[in-house]
């Protein structure tokens, strides 16, 4: 029986495994993450987000689409810190979203991820996001890994010029 790698990282480490930064990086901490299964980490919301001023004045609440993108990164890091992926560049598709509460400043985001399957580049994952221990918002996501998907593209044949 071999012993699951447990990983916990944040600042320079958390960017070898998620491609977005700053102020596009949602995700402060991986608290426990085991590559290609799951990941636990937080946000921690302050007023100073770029978001809040604007959405909404008097009652800032975190947009759906930030509340997904960063649930989605904890998702993505979940695939990308596995062994055989070696490159953090991914895409998303199929997004299915519930959002149950409102996320506001002062508030921690809570997110576990988790990864569903995974073949030949292509990977589902779910992630849960909570605020206080109740459940604030849920995504479901298809992933991408352009660089490992070509490798089973099938290879164009070169049609012979001369007949």
């Amino acid at each position: 029986m071999t012993e699951e790698k447990v990983l916990s990282f944040d600042g320079e480490e958390l960017q070898k495994y998620e491609p977005n930064r700053y102020p596009f990086l949602f995700i402060d901490r991986v608290t426990e993450c085991v590559p290609g299964k799951y990941a636990k980490g937080y946000k921690n919301l302050s007023n100073n987000e770029w978001f809040f001023p604007k959405h909404y004045p008097g009652h800032p609440i975190m947009p759906a689409a930030v509340q997904t993108e960063a649930l989605s990164q904890m998702i993505t890091i979940a695939f990308t810190t596995m062994d055989e992926i070696d490159d953090i560049n991914v895409e998303g598709a199929n997004w299915k979203a519930k959002f149950i509460k409102e996320i506001r400043p002062g508030d921690r985001l809570d997110i576990v991820a988790e990864v569903i399957s995974y073949r030949r580049g292509i990977g589902k994952g779910a992630a849960k996001g909570y605020v206080d221990g109740d459940l604030a918002c849920e995504v479901e996501v298809t992933l991408v890994i352009p660089s490992i998907l070509n490798k089973y593209r099938p290879k164009k044949v070169e049609k012979n010029a001369e007949r």
